[in-house]
Formats: structure tokens, C-alpha cells, sequence
């Protein structure tokens, strides 16, 4: 049995009207079940900018600089009807590159990294999780949301892995489109040597809510949010989405710059690639 176990975020018992707290400029950005965790983000944080939304999704999509009109279900913190805590704290125009939270999760079948047993092929220099091939992928972006933005991609395999990558993100300049990108470079790479089951590690919640969950209903939706918006990152959903087909793969989270060799090492490799010249 390859498939990994990992930990359950439980809801709350009784949660009603539920709301999701977007800080696209904060401490730590990232999605945040209460306005408690939200505030720890922002307050005081010089030019924080955050958005309080009723779905998950729409929360992801402002992060990713995605136009929401959804103003009925969603309040601005610096605009019309904050509460008066939330009110104390201003908004601003800063922009940061996104390390999603794992208390990010509508669901409670998300899985996240806790800890398994691994082992190396000393051939090919592969990590294998079970029968399963393990890869870490990452994408950042310098100035997200910015004219002179630069994002690259990272995706590794192993120390001293032939397949190591680093390459500079071409087209659109964002951090979503790098982690998505990321995530596809490492499911061609798998296909060209033949591997049937991959792992894939990454620390963007978006990338694997969107191909596991989203993008069921964005394709009966023609690529539409539930707000109304378009799906900012359709091309690149619809590749990653391709790429899939044909191969087994298992989406793991595990939280960004938290210590894990793995992830670190892919982080290291994206900033290499988003220093590179544009493709």
C-alpha cells in the first residue's frame, strides 16, 4: 500500500457561516480560519493588506492577485462592515510572496507531511516513499504582483540528482504560476523515465487544492469562479491537469521554511531560477 497517511485538520464542532481570512501581505501570508489568526498577521505589519471571504476558493484567489466580485460574500478589512476589532487595523498595497498556511483547509480529507519511513535508490538516487518515487517541487517569485517581478522554479529529486532543476518561470511573473509550473516540470520529468507513482511534496495549498478539488467545478463552470471571476491560472491548470492523466500521483503539503531538508532545498533552487535571465 503506497499511499501515504497524514494528519486531519478537524473543523470545528458547530462552525456556522464560516469564513476565510485572505492576507496577501502580512507576517506570514496565507488563508486563516479566524479573524484571531488573521490578526496576528496584520496587525501592525506596515502595509498589510488582507480580505475577509465566504469560500475557500475566493480566499486563494486574492491571494494570487485574482479580482474577486464576490462583495456580498467578502469584506475588505480596510472597507465596510469590519467588525470593531478588525477595524483597528488599516490596509495597504504591499505585496509578498505567498507561503500558504496549512490552516488553509476547507476539508478534512487534506493530507500534510507528519513523517514516513523512506529509503534511496542507490542507482538512480531516487527517494522512494513506499513503492512510490518522492520529489519535492517549489516556485517563488521577487516582487510578486509587481511590473519588474521575476519568478523561477524549483524541482529535486535527490542530493546530487541529475534531474535537479532550476529554471526561470517564462511568461506571466507570479508565485501561483511557479508553483503550478514547478509541479508539472516534476510530472514530465516522471513521465520521460516511465515512473508510475510519484509523490509530490510541495508547501502551496493552492496548487493542490486546485487539482484535486477546484478545478472539477471550474471546468463545468467554463474556468468561472464561484464569485464570477475567471480562473486567472486556467493554462496552467490545464496543463498540470494533462500531466496527471496517466500516472498516480499523491499531493502532500508540507509547510513552508519549517525545516524540511526536501522543501528548503527546492525553495533554494526556485530563487536560483528566478535570478536566471527570461526564457
Amino acid at each position: 500500500m503506497w499511499r501515504l497517511r497524514g494528519l486531519i485538520a478537524a473543523l470545528p464542532v458547530g462552525m456556522k457561516n464560516r469564513f476565510y481570512y485572505a492576507v496577501r501581505a502580512g507576517r506570514k501570508p496565507g488563508v486563516y480560519a479566524t479573524w484571531d489568526e488573521c490578526k496576528e498577521q496584520v496587525d501592525k505589519f506596515p502595509c498589510a493588506r488582507f480580505k475577509k471571504f465566504a469560500t475557500e476558493e475566493d480566499a486563494w484567489s486574492f491571494i494570487g492577485t485574482v479580482a474577486s466580485s464576490s462583495q456580498a460574500a467578502s469584506t475588505e478589512c480596510s472597507g465596510q462592515s469590519k467588525s470593531a476589532d478588525e477595524s483597528k487595523i488599516q490596509n495597504g498595497n504591499g505585496e509578498k510572496r505567498s507561503h500558504e498556511s496549512s490552516d488553509a483547509d476547507s476539508e478534512p480529507c487534506t493530507k500534510r507531511f507528519k513523517s514516513t519511513k523512506s529509503f534511496s535508490d542507490s542507482e538512480q538516487k531516487f527517494t522512494y516513499m513506499g513503492d512510490a518515487v518522492a520529489v519535492y517541487t517549489d516556485g517563488c517569485c521577487s516582487g510578486n504582483g509587481r511590473k519588474r517581478a521575476q519568478a523561477g522554479i524549483g524541482v529535486y529529486w535527490g542530493p546530487g540528482h541529475s534531474l535537479n532543476l532550476s529554471e526561470r518561470l517564462s511568461g506571466r511573473q507570479t508565485n501561483q504560476r511557479a508553483e503550478i509550473v514547478a509541479a508539472c516540470r516534476a510530472i514530465e520529468q516522471a513521465k520521460e523515465l516511465n515512473i508510475e507513482k510519484l509523490v509530490i511534496f510541495t508547501d502551496s495549498m493552492f496548487t493542490i487544492n486546485g487539482i484535486t478539488k477546484w478545478i472539477k467545478s471550474w471546468k463545468t463552470n467554463g474556468w468561472q469562479l464561484r464569485s464570477g471571476g475567471s480562473v486567472i491560472n486556467k493554462e496552467d491548470f490545464e496543463r498540470l491537469d494533462k500531466l496527471t492523466s496517466g500516472i498516480n500521483i499523491e499531493w502532500m503539503h508540507v509547510p513552508g521554511h519549517a525545516g524540511f531538508t526536501g522543501n528548503e532545498i527546492a525553495d533554494r533552487l526556485a530563487k536560483d531560477g528566478a535570478s536566471k535571465p527570461p526564457c
